[in-house]
Formats: structure tokens, C-alpha cells, sequence
């Protein structure tokens, strides 16, 4: 059962934040001579995403001590994987019907099947729709300022900084910082639960459009694997 409790929380975190991390992608720079508000350059990245056809980058989520490692494959309108080498050969996959994570230290299987039509969960976030949810439920501001800051205290790498706090305590977190890059792409989501608990995703190596195959998509089960169907709730 806690193993269950575990890999539910983990699932529904990804369901959250790696999927709303790639509706952000963009391919053209932020015209520096020009200042905007915090929701009008959030408008400016949401409006390239139209733009990206597949997506591929390294992707590092940190929770305190502990760290996970992996290339995200992302293609639209829902198909997404995430294959890890820590843990190594686990692997999250959405395909056109159902999401499926394998966790090999445990040789289960988790499996969710997905709605045919309606609501933004899931690979649904990835979306302009996904960002429209985001900006209703959450106010956005510059954590900072409009102009680029360091990435970290001591990083050369330059981004801006946008914070979103929840308007109600219904969402699945108070809090929201997301980092973009000089090229308009996301570098770092960190997330804060409703608890209090910190979550970060780095992205890094990011490709777009290289035309990745539906096939990187399919994903052949181990036979000796136990199955759970329906884990998180019916059909979603």
C-alpha cells in the first residue's frame, strides 16, 4: 500500500507540472527593449507553442536529497515519455489511450486510462488550453523583475522569473516559480504543494521539432511486471 500511496503522489505531480512546463516552449526571443507585464510576456511564450511539433530535452527533478534524471519526448497533441536512468529503465508513457509508468524496483506497472474527449488533465495541459487554466486559477507576477536575472546565485546563465500563487487553496499547488531562457523555452519549473513540500524540474538540452516518430511512444510492458489498472481513479 505505501507503495501504491508513493507512486500515486509521484504520477499526479508529473500529471501537473511536466506537462504544463512544454505548453510554454518557444522558438522566438523576448524583444529586450521593450518591458512588458508578467502576463503579457506569458502571452508571448504561449502564442509559439502552435509552433512545436515534437519536443525532446534532459530532464532532472529534485525533491530534497533526492533526484531523478531522464529525456522527456513530448509530440503533439498528446503523446509524451519519459525514459529515466535514475532510477534506471523506469519509464513514464502517455499514448493516445491510457498512461502507463513502470517502476522496475518494484516490477509493477501503474496503468491509467485516458478520457477520449473533455477536461485538461494529463497530457491535456500541454496545451493553449492548459495555459488558459493556469492563468484563471493562478495570479502571475515577476518574481523579480521584467529583466533577466542569474539562474541561480552564483550561474551565468541568465532567465526571467515568473511566479504564480494559487487564488484558491483547490489547486494542486500554492505556488509556482517558472524560469525562462534568453530563447523563450522553460528552464526550471519549482513548485510548492499545498504542504509546503518543494518540488524543481530542470530542463536542459532542449530540441524541438526534430521530427520524433509516434513509435518512440510505444511502450512493450515487461510480462513478469504486476499490473495496476485505473490507479489514480475511473478514467481520466
Amino acid at each position: 500500500m505505501n507503495k501504491l500511496i508513493y507512486v500515486k503522489k509521484y504520477f499526479i505531480f508529473i500529471c501537473l507540472i511536466i506537462f504544463p512546463v512544454l505548453f510554454s516552449s518557444a522558438q522566438e526571443t523576448q524583444d529586450p527593449a521593450r518591458i512588458v507585464t508578467a502576463n503579457e510576456f506569458l502571452n508571448i511564450v504561449s502564442a509559439q507553442y502552435g509552433t512545436i511539433d515534437d519536443y525532446e530535452a534532459n530532464v532532472a527533478i529534485s525533491k530534497g536529497k533526492e533526484k531523478m534524471t531522464g529525456i522527456i519526448y513530448y509530440k503533439t497533441p498528446s503523446l509524451l515519455r519519459i525514459n529515466f536512468d535514475n532510477p534506471k529503465e523506469q519509464v513514464l508513457v502517455v499514448d493516445k489511450e491510457k498512461l502507463v509508468i513502470y517502476i522496475p524496483k518494484y516490477r509493477v506497472i501503474m496503468q491509467q486510462k485516458l478520457k477520449k474527449k473533455g477536461g485538461v488533465s494529463g497530457a491535456g495541459m500541454a496545451s493553449r488550453e492548459g495555459l488558459k487554466i493556469l492563468k484563471q486559477n493562478y495570479t502571475v507576477a515577476y518574481l523579480e523583475s521584467p529583466d533577466f536575472v542569474p539562474l541561480d546565485e552564483s550561474s551565468e546563465e541568465m532567465v526571467i522569473k515568473l511566479k504564480f500563487v494559487w487564488k484558491t487553496a483547490d489547486e494542486g499547488f500554492r505556488q509556482l516559480i517558472m524560469c525562462v531562457g534568453e530563447n523563450n523555452l522553460i528552464r526550471r519549473m519549482i513548485c510548492v504543494s499545498a504542504d509546503y513540500q518543494e518540488m524543481q524540474f530542470d530542463f536542459t538540452d532542449i530540441k524541438t521539432n526534430e521530427g520524433i516518430p509516434e513509435t518512440r511512444f510505444e511502450y512493450d510492458s515487461p510480462a513478469s511486471a504486476n499490473v495496476f489498472e485505473n490507479f489514480l481513479f475511473e478514467a481520466e
